[in-house]
């Protein structure tokens, strides 16, 4: 990769960055945090969700150059997602609510791994669907 095209990928992922973070303040804004932080939750399984959908659609990979995969990966999802905040909720929540802080984690890992299976399935599914129809 030249240099030209290391700077471009870097522009791109820095405007996904943006757009990832922007949306991020907006589901948080919806969801004030209450006894239970439901925007980082949401967020943290969209995340899940978008990522194993676009990482699996095998017609995106195909018609998407790879500084725009690069820019939804890595800049809109990666910025839109927040492990940090995740961690530092459960901490909050174990000392202060020692059962809802073990379900607010649990419940985050379960259902991430629900929505990327489910990401996943729905890509395959559509990827198959358009070779029976090819």
């Amino acid at each position: 990769m030249s240099r030209t095209s290391t700077y471009i990928v870097i522009i791109f992922i820095g405007f996904g960055g943006a757009i990832g973070s922007i949306a991020r303040y907006g589901v948080a804004q919806l969801f004030p945090n209450n006894s239970l932080p439901f925007g980082t939750i949401l967020v943290n399984i969209l995340g899940c969700f978008l990522l194993a959908f676009l990482s699996n659609h095998t017609l995106i990979k195909k018609k998407l150059p790879k500084y725009m995969i690069l820019a939804i990966h890595t800049g809109v999802i990666g910025s839109f997602t927040t492990f940090s905040t995740f961690t530092v909720e459960s901490l909050v929540l174990l000392t202060d609510h020692l059962l809802i802080g073990v379900a607010y984690m649990f419940g985050s890992i379960i259902f991430g791994l629900i929505a990327c299976f489910i990401g996943y399935l729905l890509a395959s599914r559509m990827d198959s669907s358009k070779e029976t129809v090819e």
